[in-house]
């Protein structure tokens, strides 16, 4: 970005409530049903119908609220946002406007070493509107209503983020806090964490901000990083060649990578927002707040700190190991299991069990290898059984079956030869059989000292302990 411009963001997230039923209906909230099959009277809005509300929607709302240490409204009102749109079968989507449930709270996050502490203004419960499709129809557009009434929470930034980084860092952070909450699967295929991104540019030094555009429904994080970076040079563009950016609401398109707009940006009054007649008020009170803070898991930013302290992991480690609250249990299930082999469960689990279920597509829920298996291995490397690079052709076919580790060593012959008589008549050999980089290393050439290490290494099939063979190297080439 152009250094005389300073970026203005600010994020609106859409997060899916993981209730069973709708938010004013008995309806089911199921992914991937056959169209219209899960939209009931009230989600069609037919006539004489009346919303009932969800009460583990109002539980999740005020759950998170308590997360981000905001204020829950004692008193808060459903609105009816109105407006036109064919997936919109009532003519107006159930909102909150001027008394949300969730108020002023915040989330910190970290861009490149720095922390940096986002606000949030507000968290307010709403309706999800139905679905357009337009494949299939042969110039027509089709009409799904299954997620008519599905609900939402929309998660309101302030504009302090002033980079796509930074926007990318806080919509991961959030994402991250909603699913140890267990209050969103935060699946993003599936539309359950959806982004709209207002975008503005201003002269650096400049306290007012600069006319916004909207973009609308991001749903990657990559995109998200991609369509705020683009509308930034954009707007500057536009600025610097004597133009004047509009207020509107743009749209992404991945596949050009570049926003377009898609219709002016409509003010609060365009809505003629009023409160809903048919549902009552909510009343928060204290002791439902206190029933809930109860129950709330050990947040993502004191379970890292934890880590620190309590397994001596390095920042990265602890980071990673808490980037979701399933991949930190199955971490102290294994260190339990292992004994305490914290530091060595740590490098495996940000290592080699990562990249496996990274390489197969699949989440720590889905692991072949159980906590307890991994455990066995992990133990087995401690007490030098098995060298680390035997470690991982166990490792392996304790992803590949369903042997322990401890069977796997014995059936395959794996275990560390820790006969010294036999490991010193194989570097005898070695040595003998490899005139030149005995030489070289005499001579001062450290690393002919490696080739030396590995040809044992290779006559023992991995089985000598590396640290053994080259302590014996070392003794018998210096003596």
């Amino acid at each position: 970005m152009n250094s005389q411009w300073e970026a203005v963001i600010g994020l609106e997230i859409h997060t899916q409530l993981s209730t069973k039923s709708k938010i004013f209906s008995g309806a089911s909230t199921a992914y991937g049903a056959e169209p219209n099959t899960q939209a009931c009277a009230v989600d069609l809005g037919l006539p004489g119908v009346l919303p009932v509300l969800n009460k583990d929607a109002v539980r999740k709302a005020v759950t998170f609220g308590l997360a981000i240490d905001a204020e829950i409204a004692p008193h808060s009102v459903f609105a009816r946002k109105n407006y036109f749109y064919p997936d919109l079968p009532k003519g107006y989507q159930i909102s909150q406007f001027e008394l949300p449930i969730v108020g002023n709270g915040h989330l910190d996050i970290e861009v490149d070493g720095v922390e940096k502490r986002i606000g949030i203004t507000r968290a307010h419960l709403e309706e999800d509107a139905g679905k357009s499709l337009h494949e299939d129809f042969h110039g027509l557009t089709g009409i799904d209503l299954n997620r008519a009434g599905t609900p939402l929470l929309e998660i309101v930034s302030e504009p302090d983020m002033r980079s796509a980084k930074e926007a990318v860092a806080y919509m991961r952070k959030l994402h991250e806090l909603v699913r140890y909450l267990e209050i969103c699967d935060g699946n993003m295929q599936e539309g359950s964490f959806r982004c709209d991104a207002n975008v503005s540019v201003r002269p650096k030094g400049q306290k007012e901000f600069g006319t916004r555009a909207e973009i609308k429904n991001i749903n990657s994080f990559r995109f998200v990083e991609k369509a705020i970076n683009h509308e930034i040079e954009r707007q500057i563009d536009v600025i610097e060649g004597g133009g004047k950016v509009v207020q509107e609401t743009r749209l992404y398109d991945a596949n050009k990578d570049e926003t377009r707009s898609m219709r002016s940006k409509e003010e609060a009054n365009d809505y003629r927002y009023f409160p809903d007649p048919d549902l009552l008020p909510v009343e928060i009170e204290q002791s439902l707040k206190d029933e809930i803070r109860a129950t709330l898991p050990e947040l993502p930013d004191a379970k890292k700190l934890r880590f620190l302290e309590q397994y001596a992991l390095d920042a990265e480690s602890a980071a990673t190991l808490t980037s979701s609250r399933e991949l930190a249990d199955f971490y102290e299930a294994v260190v339990k299991a292992s004994a305490g082999e914290a530091k060595l469960a740590g490098n495996w689990m940000t290592g080699d069990v990562l990249g496996a279920l990274n390489k197969a597509g699949l989440e720590i829920g889905a692991c072949p290898v159980s906590a307890e298996r991994l455990a066995g291995l992990l133990k087995r490397i401690a007490d030098n059984t098995i060298s680390g690079k035997i470690a991982k052709q166990v490792f392996d076919k304790l992803w590949n079956g369903t042997e322990t580790a401890d069977e796997i060593i014995e059936n395959e012959g794996l275990k560390q030869i820790t006969d010294t008589g036999a490991i010193e008549a194989i570097v005898d050999k070695v040595i003998a059989a490899n005139p030149v980089p005995v030489e070289q290393y005499l001579a001062g050439k450290d690393k002919a000292l490696m080739a030396l290490v590995g040809q044992v290494m290779k006559e023992t099939q991995g089985k000598a302990n590396p640290g053994d063979v080259n302590k014996m190297l070392i003794a018998k080439l210096k003596g």
